[in-house]
């Protein structure tokens, strides 16, 4: 992959977080005298990867992550991930879970949620949502089958932008967690694309899996093709010649690139998801660019 230019740098605010330039835009502000706003968040992780762990030592598996770099967690909804490792922590209220979060260095923005849950109990979990602080609540998959049609992914993006309507009320931001699937065509039509256009720009957000690399999409395009449209991100890169994921920075994911368009993009958070024996690696190359 292209290696990131000497003037691509991260530095750090007085708290710690991480400051990411987009180095592509450096050398004209430079003859303007001026240097770009930067863009500050914190490197975070998806705790799905801890799944096996989460629930037999939360504090001490947060903090153990927390130790190799990170500083903020997507969390997985307990009860909609009861039977996934998960359920263990329903014992614990809303600002329970915050506190210990919190208590292990790491902020805590956004959960993910299964689309049966949010069906059932949306009131419920947007109170969760609400105690603990948090500004975004991000469908991991409409779980629909692999035979479902065009017509059956509008409409359950339809049914998605009235739950965004009822959380955009009480001050939370509906998102939607893209896999593979979703880079997949029925006839001509990239499925993707479709919920693009079907999906309200302002009730329900974008968390781009940036993994889909693995089948040719690249994030930098799509936050360029709509931009304003995202609101978090899952970071992996991927090696194609072994055709594995690899640590951040080890793949071919033009880095430099997707850093210079977060903004573009409107993403507010990012979170590293590949296997736990890359996570270390892959925080010291995103704090050392």
């Amino acid at each position: 992959m292209n290696k990131l230019s000497r003037r691509q740098f991260l530095g750090k605010s007085a708290m710690g977080i991480g400051t990411i330039f987009a180095a592509s835009q450096i050398p004209q502000f430079l003859e303007a005298g001026v240097l770009p706003e930067p863009v500050k968040m914190p490197v975070g992780f998806q705790a799905w990867i801890i799944r096996d762990k989460i629930g037999i030592d939360f504090p001490g598996t947060l903090k153990m992550v927390a130790d190799m770099g990170y500083q903020s967690v997507e969390m997985c909804s307990p009860p909609g991930y009861e039977s996934l490792g998960f359920g263990p922590l329903k014992k614990f209220k809303a600002k329970e879970m915050k506190k210990i979060i919190n208590d292990a260095g790491l902020s805590w923005p956004s959960t993910h949620y299964g689309m049966d849950e949010l069906r059932k109990n949306l009131d419920e979990r947007i109170e969760f949502a609400k105690e603990s602080g948090q500004a975004q609540m991000i469908l991991s998959s409409f779980d629909l089958p692999k035979q479902a049609t065009i017509s059956d992914w509008l409409k359950a993006a339809d049914e998605l932008n009235t739950m965004g309507l009822k959380t955009q009320k009480s001050g939370i931001q509906m998102g939607y967690h893209n896999h593979n699937m979703e880079f997949e065509k029925i006839g001509d039509t990239l499925i993707y694309d479709a919920l693009m256009s079907q999906l309200d720009p302002e009730c329900v957000k974008m968390q781009f899996q940036v993994a889909v690399i693995s089948k040719g999409y690249k994030a930098s395009t799509y936050f360029k093709k709509y931009p304003g449209r995202f609101i978090s991100a899952h970071l992996a890169d991927w090696s194609e010649s072994e055709k594995k994921e690899v640590p951040i920075g080890k793949g071919i994911v033009d880095w430099k690139e997707f850093f210079a368009t977060l903004k573009t993009a409107g993403i507010k958070n990012f979170f590293v998801e590949m296997e736990l024996e890359t996570f270390k690696e892959s925080a010291q190359y995103i704090h050392g660019l």
